[in-house]
Order: C-alpha cells, then structure tokens, then sequence
C-alpha cells in the first residue's frame, strides 16, 4: 500500500430513463431522506493571495480579475476623474483612457471616459502585436514595425517606424507609463537591446544595450527608461551612458516607473517573509518602502501611473494606485478590496467550539470560532502552513487531523521529499497561534491519528503492532513518545489511555502520568474490539463491519446496543455519528439516556475530494459541541447541532505545578485545566487565612482553562508565600452545574 498525492473521487449512481415503443417509462426517484437544517455554515476561503490580471487600466480606473480563472472581469472606476473635453485620434495624450480590441484584422477603439470610438484596418500582410492608447502597432513580413492610427475621414494611416538597426529581430514591444511611446526589445549579433518608439513621429532611439536576457525587464515612462537595471532619461542626449542600477537580484524585479520612482518588488513571495514594493529613486538613488507585504505583478498604466497588490494576507487583499507627485516622488491609495476566493476543504477538525479545516496547495489550516450552538461567530484565523500526508488509497476511514480540545489540532506530516512514498512520520501538534508548533518524531510509515486529548495524541501506525501516544508537554514546544506499545483498538480521553483488553470485552484504562492500569471495565461487548472511543463516561466499541456495536457508560454501568457497519463512526459527548457511504446519509445515533434513537442529520455530497471520511468530509466536537460536514459547494462547510445535551463540567487533567523560584514577572505560575467542553473562568488567589490577593477572569481556549499570575496583587505589590488557589468555571452552554477545583501555589 502506497500513499497517493491523487484525490479519492467516488462516481455518483444515477438512474436513467428508457424510450421504448413510444412509452415513456419513467423510473420514480428515490426520496431524499429527511436532515436536519444547519445552523450555520462557513466558506473556506484561500489564504494565499492570488495574482491579479488587468485586462484594462487607464485614466479613469481598470478592469481586474483573479489570475489564471474563470471569474468574471470586475470594473473599478477612480473618484474624481473628470473625463477630458475633447478625446480622438487627433489627440494623442488623450489616449490614457482608450480600451482597444480587436478582431482578425480590425482593431476597435473606445475612450472609455467620453465613448468617442475609431477603428482600425490592420493591412494585409502586416501582423499586430500591441496597442497603445490611439495607436496600433504591427509588423510586416520584413520584421519592420508600423503604427496604425485613425484619420478623420474614417481610413487607417499607416506609418513605418524609423531608426531600428538593419537586421535586428524585435523580440518584445512593451507597454509603460506612456501613451507617447512604446517600448521594443531586439537580437542583433546574438546581444539584446532595448528602446523606445515615439508614437508621435514614429522615431526608434536605442537606450541600453548588452541586456542581460535574465534580467530583460523594461519599465519606462515620460521620463526614464530602465532595462536591466540600467537607467537613463528619455531626454537625455543621444549617446548618453545609462546609469547602472546595483544591489539587486532574482526574485527582485523593477515594475513600472512613476514620476521619478523605479518601482521594485517581487512577483512572488519567497522566503517567510512577504516581500515590500520599494520606490528607488532614479535621481538620488535613495529607496523607501512604498507598500508593506506587496507581491504579485506591478502593472503601469498610460497615465504615468501603475497598479499594485499589497496585504497581509487574502483576506486583506488590495489593489492600490500608485501616482507620482509634483515632486517626482510616489505616492500610494488603495483603490479596491480584492475579493477572496473560496477554495476546497480536504480535512476537517472540530473541537471545542473550533472549527478546523485543512487545504492544499499550501493554504494550511484555517479556523473558525463557534457559539454553544454550532453558529460560526468571528472571522477565518490562520493556523498555520503545512502539509497532511495523504491517507493510504481506498482507506475511508483514515483520520489525519484531530482536534485536541485545548485550541490546539494535530496532523501527521512527512518530509516533502518523503510526501509521495510514504517516508518516515512525525506527529505535528499546531498551537493556538499560527506560529506555535510541537513537532514529534514517530518514524512509521502510512499512519493516522485516530484520538487525542490536550496534550496527549494517539497514532496508529501502518506497520504491524506499531501504537504510540505522543505528549505534547505542557507550556514548551518540545514533545515525545510517551508511550510505545503492540496496536489494539484504544483511545485517549483526558490523561487515560483506554485499550482493549485480552478477554472479549474487556477494556483497560492506563494513566499516561504514571503508566500503571487505573481500571479494568467489562463493557459486554462479545468479542476483542475492532474499533474503541472514549468521551466522558462513554466508551464505545464495535466487533467489525459485520459484527454489533456498542456503547458502556463507565458511570452507570449501562451498556446500549447502537447500529454497526463497515462505515467510520466518530464518538461524541452521548452520541454517535456514522456515515453510510452508500446512501451518502450522515446518521447520528442519541443513546445519552440508554436508548439508541438514530436520525439523518445530513445528506453528503456523493463526490468525495477529501482525504478520507472523518477525517474529510465530516467531523464532531467530543468535547461538548456539534457535528460539521461538507455541502458540495466549494469551500463551504455546514455545522448541524447534535441536539444531545452535554455532560456536565469535569476536569479531565491539569499542570498546577509551581516552578523552582515560584511566581515571578519573568516566570509566571502558568496553571492549565483541560475540561470536557468549554467554559468562562475565574480564578481567585488568597491567603491561607482567606484574604484575596488576586482574581483572574476569562474564557476557556477551546475547553482548557489556561491562566498566569506574576505573584502580585492588584495594585501591583508582591506576595510571598504560599497562597491558595480556587478555579471556579462555568459551561459555556449553560448546561449543568459550575465546576470548582482548588489547590496551592507558591510565591517565594
């Protein structure tokens, strides 16, 4: 079994009508089993900002789309712009807002600003190849360029271009900062050189030779010319050296120029950090930064200006003129909000009221926040690049990413090089910002992470026997292997890991903190479970695809019968989740009061682009929350709630301990509870006889309870000694009594 960077892709079934003897026999649809109705849904959407193209731009605004996609053209017009009082042909500067197409051998020109319109005959034998304002030019058999314009009585002139060297060959015309000139770039001798065409008399002067065919980027305007780093006026005298520019290097390029500016950036954004457009100033040299996080192409306009992208991210994407001023100088707007682009989801992860979703082509993991209903509440967040290894082909069931409970998720992840053949793994624990990670070294091959809770992870690996927990040990992003041992069915809930035992039945809980057995439960089952979950008091097993299921509540000593099959199943807090890949019905199965009652929450697409059912397509909150699934539409993902009331508030671990020096501002006590679902807090800290010394309030990060006190009082004077603790938490969903939990810290 090999991994593959394919995609899954599972063909719809479909009935079919069938004319015969000229009777229509129409088979009757089957009826779209009854779900129910989300309470909210996101849309992922890319997080890496894209090119943008510009079909048009002139005086008056442009045209844009999405780089290389089938979205439709978007028009943006500039406030303030007053369109000229007389436009035509017989105006050149006016030119700055002419849209040209063509067709065959007819170019139509339109001044967008006034609608005056003119068209233009390409002669036979000539072939076009740019437009500039009320220009056209083309070039003949011989490679000699000409220029098109419209005359008054509706006729094409046609003018030959004078002064490009005998046998050059013409390799590039170029568009600037100009509707006066056009740029030619040409081989003569094997060498590259570069130039401007004066549309006004049809003149060729030749500004910079012995380009360098690497760095054959040409920017010009009115006032200087620039080929490969070399800078020169327009209106310099004929001969004059250009200046060489130093100092810059691929992926570095120069854009456009505007007034006196050389605008420098990059197409792409190599590296960790977002590239910067840098205006170099091509009369005293200095540069400065001119847009932070710009990349993508900088395009000029023929008013003397030139468009930008600039953002910190796709979801702050913008377009921004930049204007030179009468100085010279350049000056910057943003002109429009670049809509995001909704990309597909390929992972899912919910936990705690967090929603995880996974895409590739390097987007990452993004998040979205929800309320104790399901509704999504807050914007997209980043939460980190990386790539999920793919699960091994035909394997539904493999989960790859899982939500941890505490704001945290875990992926497994592989060398890039290791990405196609399945090479060696580690378990990748991203933290509650996009920048914290815990990476953990595991070294199989072929895995998947079928539970975790807070800080420990449980991975299952494909090579026989191989089980590891990992521990993400608290406050530090350093982790191990906790524990190595022969794979069973198991689960981890809370600091316990639960695994089936050597009897039929039996299932054997183990403390990962002390690594003793903390109990042995008969759960009924009538055989040595295939599959095992624990949320809660819940343990669920299953006896395979043909044989019965279960779940064994550990606090009533209750065992309920719940539906089996081949399909994956997901625990939940006093529910079930299966998906019937079949049907595509996702069924939820409600045992919290000792009976199973099974209903279709939703019906899933019957394509499946995703990495593998409850890793893809669908997932649940064990931690007190809801269900989430894929729609179909691109990016979009519906959350559906469970309808089962939670458990009450519990602690299922916690780190209290205090450092070697106690409280202090450079070390605070940085306590963790990890709860079942989450909560609002508060801590209160007081002497041993009972006077208050501080109190802390806030929210939990998904269910875990995270706090720090320095060792001072309100008013910021230190304590010393040893001070009681209380955590008084509430649920967040009102469901069940407060929680408190008490203890002690010291402050030396």
């Amino acid at each position: 079994m090999t991994r593959s960077r394919r995609i899954a892709r599972v063909a719809a079934i479909g009935g079919a009508a069938v004319l015969a003897c000229a009777t229509l026999t129409t088979v009757p649809a089957q009826a779209v089993p009854r779900a129910d109705a989300p309470v909210g849904t996101v849309t992922l959407q890319s997080k890496r900002a894209d090119w943008i193209d510009y079909p048009w731009l002139g005086a008056s605004g442009f045209e844009w789309k999405h780089s290389g996609s089938n979205d439709p053209v978007h028009q943006v017009d500039y406030d303030g712009f007053v369109p000229p009082t007389h436009a035509g042909p017989d105006d050149l500067p006016s030119g700055t807002d002419v849209v040209s197409t063509r067709s065959g051998s007819t170019v139509t020109q339109k001044h967008r600003s006034t609608s005056v319109a003119a068209t233009l005959t390409i002669p036979a034998g000539q072939t076009y190849k740019q437009a500039v304002g009320w220009s056209a030019l083309t070039e003949d058999a011989s490679g000699i360029p000409h220029i098109l314009r419209a005359a008054a009585d509706g006729t094409t002139t046609d003018r030959v271009v004078k002064g490009v060297p005998a046998g050059a060959e013409i390799t590039e015309y170029v568009k600037g900062g100009s509707v006066r000139s056009v740029g030619l770039v040409y081989k003569l001798g094997g060498k590259l050189s570069a130039g401007l065409v004066d549309l006004r008399d049809g003149a060729f002067r030749t500004y910079v030779t012995d380009v360098d065919d690497v760095h054959d980027d040409v920017s010009f305007n009115d006032r200087w010319f620039v080929a490969d780093w070399k800078a020169v006026r327009v209106d310099a005298p004929p001969g004059t050296a250009p200046t060489v520019l130093g100092g810059w290097d691929f992926p570095v390029t120069h854009f456009a120029v505007v007034g006196d500016q050389l605008l420098i950036g990059s197409v792409s954004n190599y590296g960790e950090a977002d590239p910067d457009l840098i205006a170099l100033s091509l009369v005293t040299g200095d540069t400065e930064t001119l847009l932070n996080e710009s990349y993508g192409y900088v395009t000029p306009s023929p008013d003397g200006s030139a468009l930008a992208t600039a953002g910190p991210s796709a979801l702050d994407w913008n377009v921004y003129r930049v204007k030179p001023s009468a100085d010279g100088a350049a000056v910057s707007e943003k002109v429009v909000r670049i809509s995001t682009k909704a990309i597909g989801v390929e992972a899912l992860a919910l936990g705690g009221g967090e929603l995880f979703a996974y895409s590739d082509s390097g987007n990452g993991f993004s998040s979205f926040a929800l309320d104790a209903t399901g509704r999504p509440v807050g914007p997209q967040t980043d939460r980190g690049q990386s790539n999920m290894v793919d699960c091994p082909d035909g394997d539904v069931g493999c989960p790859q990413a899982e939500a941890l409970g505490d704001g945290r998720f875990a992926s497994v992840t592989s060398k890039w090089v290791d990405m196609d053949n399945g090479g060696p793994e580690s378990v990748l624990i991203y933290g509650p910002d996009a920048k914290t990670t815990t990476k953990v070294y595991v070294g199989d091959r072929l895995g998947g992470i079928p539970g975790g809770t807070g800080r420990y992870v449980l991975y299952n690996g494909a090579s026989p026997g191989v089980q590891k927990v990992v521990d993400s040990v608290t406050g530090s992003t350093v982790g191990r292997v906790t524990v190595s041992r022969t794979r069973t069915a198991a689960s981890v809930w809370g600091q316990v890991l639960w695994a089936a035992g050597t009897t039929n039945g039996s299932v054997v809980g183990l403390s990962l903190r002390t690594n003793r057995t903390v109990a042995t439960i008969a759960t009924g089952a009538p055989c040595k479970p295939t599959d095992l979950q624990a949320v809660n008091t819940w343990l669920y097993w299953s006896c395979g695809a043909r044989g019965p299921a279960g779940v064994y509540d550990r606090a009533t000593k209750r065992a309920v019968k719940v539906p089996s099959g081949a399909s994956p199943a997901r625990l939940a807090d006093g529910y079930l989740v299966r998906e019937d890949r079949t049907t595509h019905e996702l069924r939820l199965t409600d045992f919290h009061t000792g009976q199973a009652i099974t209903r279709t929450v939703a019906v899933l697409p019957a394509t499946d682009v995703t990495r593998g059912a409850s890793g893809g397509r669908w997932a649940v909150d064990k931690f007190g929350g809801h269900i989430a699934y894929l729609t179909g539409t691109a990016g979009e993902v519906a959350i559906v709630n469970s309808g089962v009331p939670a458990s009450g508030l519990a602690q299922l671990e916690a780190d209290t301990a205090t450092g070697v020096d106690g409280a202090t501002s450079a070390n605070p006590w940085q306590p963790r509870w990890q709860l079942n679902k989450p909560a609002s807090w508060t801590l209160t800290l007081s002497t041993r006889a009972g006077r208050t010394a501080r109190v802390l309030t806030g929210r939990s990060t998904g269910a875990a309870v995270r706090a720090s006190w320095n060792g001072l009082r309100a008013d910021g004077t230190r304590v010393k000694g040893t001070y009681v603790w209380k955590l008084t938490a509430k649920p967040r969903d009102a469901q069940g009594p407060a929680l408190t939990l008490t203890g002690e810290t010291n402050v030396y």
